[in-house]
This record gives structure tokens, sequence and C-alpha cells, in this order.
């Protein structure tokens, strides 16, 4: 695979480095500087969306508990209709029911409150939850906790022994709220192989050596369409039936089903939708 075209953008970008893997082999990758460890923001919450699954598979949860007995101790003592309509799925589609974004990089450290998950869910639920997409950190940073409570600890400890030990991820820093819970909307660290390892493992639905550790039923749920036709259960859905984990400066590990590939980037890139273009029409063409 030729993807010189592809690096020439990539240096516009300020793409850190890529990867392309097809059939479960590795067929192109370009570095230009050497990996470490880095934020990969808000493709953190696929993950939190894979300890979800985990934690559905185990009999922790289900995606039809209402929020209001999930989290009874921490609602508002007014519930509106709409937070009464709530359910754990909705946490995971971008379409919770609040109106604005919440629990924002540049926000958090600006909170005075310490409990996020009283001060989250006594924000205002506007809409029916499922009617309107709105991109907000409330559904993902609650659907970790609820996984964390139910487990019975964090979530780096949860997925440990179920996804990153057997992805050979050492243990990865995650960042944590004021009460020491991990932010599962974002702040996961990890190196473009970790992330491009993760991309691998949903593309062989949930299996790694031969292994069937998550339910193929909850990948091909979670990463199809839900309440809108581009966004899974905290995965985004592009061009050539494509879904992907995606953060904020283009850290993406983008899966192609139809075509048995991964493509993985970490990037400091200011303009995400010329990006994405560019490896659709430079990398995805060629698959």
């Amino acid at each position: 695979m030729d993807i010189s075209r592809f690096t020439e953008k990539a240096l516009h970008y300020h793409v850190l480095g890529v990867k392309v893997s097809q059939h479960n082999q590795l067929i192109a990758q370009w570095h230009y500087e050497d990996e470490c460890r880095r934020n990969i923001y808000s493709a953190s919450k696929s993950f939190t969306s894979c300890a979800v699954g985990f934690a559905v598979q185990e009999g922790l949860l289900s995606l039809d508990e209402p929020l209001i007995e999930a989290f009874k101790d921490d609602i508002p003592d007014q519930i509106s209709p709409h937070l009464a309509q709530a359910r754990v799925r909705d946490l995971l589609t971008m379409c919770l029911g609040q109106k604005q974004m919440t629990l924002g990089g540049t926000q958090r450290p600006l909170y005075k409150e310490d409990d996020w998950v009283k001060m989250a869910l006594a924000i205002p639920f506007d809409y029916a939850p499922g009617t309107h997409f709105v991109y907000n950190n409330v559904g993902p940073y609650l659907a970790g906790i609820l996984v964390q409570r139910r487990a019975g600890t964090d979530l780096v400890s949860y997925l440990t022994p179920r996804l990153f030990g057997p992805l050979g991820i050492k243990r990865p820093t995650w960042e944590a709220d004021p009460l020491g819970r991990t932010f599962g909307a974002g702040g996961l660290f990890l190196t473009l192989s970790e992330l491009h390892r993760f991309g691998e493992f949903y593309l062989n639905q949930g299996s790694w050596e031969g292994e069937q550790l998550l339910s193929k039923d909850w990948i091909k749920e979670s990463t199809g369409p839900s309440d809108v036709d581009y966004y899974g259960y905290l995965f985004w859905r592009g061009k050539f039936n494509s879904y992907r984990a995606d953060g904020k400066y283009s850290q993406i590990s983008m899966i192609l089903p139809d075509k048995d590939a991964v493509i993985t980037l970490v990037s400091e890139c200011r303009d995400g939708e010329g990006l994405q273009n560019a490896v659709y029409d430079e990398l995805c063409t060629q698959l």
C-alpha cells in the first residue's frame, strides 16, 4: 500500500503517526515522531462503551434500566418527565435529552462542585431522550460511573483483565473526577499502537488471539447506528460503512468491516474534517 500521498497531506494536518492493517496484517505505517502515550481525548468514550459491553455481558447492568433507578441516590428531588424517561442506553447515544455540552475539557477545572454525578443529573433534561443529538460528556461520564459502581472498581482496573491485558496494553493513565472516579468521557492516555490494537479488537468482533472476549452481538449493536445514522454507542459512523473512536485533534481508530481493515492515527490537527477526508480519499480508497 502506497501512502505517500497521504503522508504529504499528513504533514499539513500535523499527523504524528498512522498505522493501517488489513486482514490482520500491518500493511502501512508512518511516524512523524516516536510513539509515546498521548491523551486520546474523546476516543476514550469508545473504551467506556466497551466497558459497558463487558458489564452488560456479565449481568452487572441493563441498557433498559431507568436512570432514576440506576442513580437513585443522585437524582434531584424534583424529577422531570424527560429524566424519568431516560434509560442507561441514552447515556451512550448523545441523545440524552440535555441541551448543551457539560463536563467539557475547558469546563472541568472550573467547577466548584466535586460530585459531578449529582451536578450532571441536576441539569435540566429539555428534550425527550432519543430525540435530539447533542454532543455532551455527561452521558459517557455517567455510563463509566455506573460500570465502576457495579463492578466495585475503577475503569482501568475493570478493563485490565478483560481488554487491556489481553491486548498487551500495560496499565494506562486515565483522568479521574474530583472524587477519584475514572472520567469515562475523556482523558485516557495510549500510544498509537495501543489505540490501533483496540481498533483491531473491534474489527475482529471482540475476539483476540482466538478467544472471544466480548460478545459479537454487542460489537454489532454498539457500532451500528443508534438514534441517529452517524453515531452508535460512543462510536462515530462514517463513509465506507466505517465506525471510529474519535478524539479531539484527531486521535482516531477507524474500523472498516467491509474492507477488513483498521486505520489509526494520532495527531495535533485543528482541521479534523479536512484530515478525515484525506483518510477517506487517500487511504480508504486503496483498501
